[in-house]
């Protein structure tokens, strides 16, 4: 199952749990922005760096109001972090 947050990610483990199902072994479970929960939980997440993500929304933004040109489109990059609610990806 991938969540589309961390925060829809602990719901999905709480329902696994809810369920009796076992995470990993009957469900593998995979949030996105790691959160620093995530770890605690030992979520496999997508990281996203998400004080650049915010940074640079501002700056263009702020840009953007000020009457300069833009870029519409900003790539930062993310990772994978493999933690125990996966199987199979690493572990």
């Amino acid at each position: 199952m991938f969540a589309a947050s961390d925060t829809q990610a602990l719901g999905v483990l709480m329902a696994a749990r809810a369920l009796d199902l076992r995470v990993p072994e009957d469900v593998s479970v995979v949030g996105y922005d790691d959160l620093e929960i995530a770890a605690y939980l030992d979520l496999t997440t997508v990281h996203q760096p998400l004080f650049e993500s915010g940074y640079r929304a501002a700056s263009l933004l702020l840009a953007c109001l000020e009457g300069q040109e833009v870029e519409r489109r900003v790539w930062l990059p993310l990772s994978l972090r493999v933690r125990g609610t996966t199987v199979g990806w690493g572990s």
